[in-house]
C-alpha cells in the first residue's frame, strides 16, 4: 500500500466526520450510569476503609493511654477524607478543596513527625508547598464566587 491512498468512500475520514458513529442517548445513559454506580461503589469502599483505620488509630490511643501531635493530626486526616466523600454525595462545595486540605494536612504532619531529622531544607520546601496549596486553595474558592 502506498501512502498516498485514498481513505474507503465508507470509512470517517475524522471524529469531526459526520459518518463517525455516535453512542445513542439510551447507551451514554447507560454508560454514564454505569459509571455512577462504580463511582458510588468506590466511595462507599473508601468511607468504609476510612472508618476503620479512624476506629483503628482511636483503639491504638486508647490502649497506649497516649495523644501524640501526629495522632490527632492523623484523626484530621480522616476527617477530611470524610469530608470530601460527603461533598461528592451532597454537591455542596467545591470537590477540589477537600484534596488540597488533606494534601497540607499530610504535609504538616509529614513536618511534625519528621521535622528534628529532616534537612532544614527540606522544611522550608514542604512549607513551600504548604503555602502553594493554600493559594491555589483561596484562588479555587473565589473562583467558585460570583
Amino acid at each position: 500500500m502506498s501512502a498516498d491512498h485514498e481513505p474507503l468512500p465508507d470509512a470517517p475520514k475524522s471524529i469531526g466526520d459526520p459518518a463517525t458513529p455516535r453512542v445513542g442517548k439510551d447507551e451514554a445513559t447507560l454508560i454514564v450510569g454505569g459509571f455512577r454506580i462504580v463511582e458510588r461503589g468506590l466511595l462507599i469502599t473508601v468511607a468504609a476503609m476510612t472508618l476503620s483505620a479512624a476506629g483503628a488509630e482511636v483503639w491504638g490511643v486508647i490502649e497506649s493511654r497516649k495523644i501524640d501531635l501526629a495522632d490527632i493530626l492523623l484523626m484530621f486526616l480522616y476527617t477530611e477524607v470524610i469530608g470530601m466523600i460527603a461533598v461528592f454525595y451532597t454537591g455542596r462545595g467545591s470537590p477540589f478543596i477537600y484534596p488540597i486540605f488533606i494534601a497540607i494536612t499530610a504535609l504538616a504532619r509529614l513536618i511534625v513527625l519528621q521535622g528534628k531529622e529532616m534537612a532544614p531544607e527540606n522544611i522550608v520546601f514542604e512549607a513551600g508547598a504548604i503555602l502553594l496549596l493554600a493559594i491555589a486553595a483561596v484562588v479555587i474558592v473565589r473562583a467558585g464566587k460570583p
